[in-house]
């Protein structure tokens, strides 16, 4: 999965980068503030692609001292900058320039260059977002596209390909934008065009946003997982009862694991290491991805009670 989602990442860095470039040069000759937005928004996602690999880099660090968990949640910091920055400073830039555009209107001069930039982009684009739907579709399965991006625990594939989407709908404006206010002579429509290509770029990153900041936060591993995990419990030897199971992704493929559980009390200590060191094995074996697994030996009733207690600490720190 890591090297799909390199493979997604350096497809949409190298044609943003492109992009990006004649999108400059297109908009210094005409003086489009449509054009100069598009370029600003490659120039952020070229960023932002860099962003994305420096990230992977770092959550790939061994655990250490000081982080004895690892740097797997490296990736979703730096998947929520981006969001920051596409809001900041693609959204920000581009509502300035149109706001300016519309209240200091002039005429685009020789738009046929910027309609040959953005048919470009479109082309460059297209096989970026192409790629980097191929690679969500792989993951997606039968999950509707909302589900897919709510339930994916790795933000590089999504993050492109929402990228990539916002875009393709910002070049259809920008190229909408540049053609009305050259066909009705409104050179205000320019300004305009600049002003949704912001709007655009802004929900793209609340909606990034949104979804980084949960994985940061902390999300737990698929429901498979722990139902498979469960029955693996509740049928190994000597198990009185499964107390309860939690599981956090620190990376998207670094699971935490964590279950508490209540072996019979005729059991020896001996007998109940060895029943644990069979479950670790078969756990991992299962779910290569998870590289922290505890289990806890606990009595059912002492669970409860803390359960309780830790319940009404929560109300208390509520009120």
């Amino acid at each position: 999965m890591a090297s799909g989602s390199k493979k997604v990442i350096y497809a949409a860095l190298a044609g943003n980068g492109l992009i990006a470039i004649t999108k400059f040069f297109a908009a210094s000759i005409t003086g489009s503030s449509a054009m100069l937005s598009e370029g600003i928004h490659s120039l952020v996602d070229t960023g932002n692609q860099g962003l994305l690999l420096y990230g992977m880099k770092r959550s790939a660090k061994p655990a250490d001292k000081e982080h004895p968990f690892g740097y797997g949640a490296e990736l979703y910091f730096w998947a929520f900058v981006v969001a920051i920055l596409i809001f900041a400073i693609g959204s920000g830039i581009s509502l300035y320039e149109g706001i300016k555009k519309v209240l200091d209107p002039h005429v685009i001069s020789d738009p046929s260059i910027n309609y040959i930039v953005l048919a470009l982009a479109m082309v460059f684009e297209g096989v970026a977002w192409w790629i980097a739907y191929k690679e969500f579709a792989a993951i997606k399965g039968n999950r509707s596209l909302f589900e897919a991006v709510r339930q994916s625990k790795d933000p590089t594939v999504f993050t492109v390909l929402f990228e990539d989407t916002a875009a393709m709908a910002g070049l259809i404006v920008a190229f909408a934008g540049i053609f009305l206010a050259q066909y009705l002579a409104i050179p205000e429509l320019d300004g305009v065009a600049s002003i949704l290509i912001g709007v655009i770029l802004g929900i793209t990153a609340v909606l990034l946003a949104v979804e980084t900041k949960g994985l940061l936060i902390g999300e737990a591993a698929a429901p498979e997982l722990a139902a498979w995990v469960s029955e693996q419990v509740d049928a190994a030897e000597g198990v009185d009862r499964l107390n309860e199971i939690r599981t956090l992704h620190r990376g998207p493929r670094d699971v935490l694991l964590a279950v508490s559980i209540d072996f019979k009390n005729n059991l020896t200590v001996g007998k109940v290491e060895n029943i644990i060191y069979k479950l670790e094995l078969a756990i991992k074996e299962r779910f290569p991805e998870i590289k922290r697994l505890y289990i806890e030996v606990q009595n059912k009733r002492h669970h409860a009670e803390e359960v309780r207690k830790a319940a009404a600490a929560r109300k208390r720190e509520a009120r």
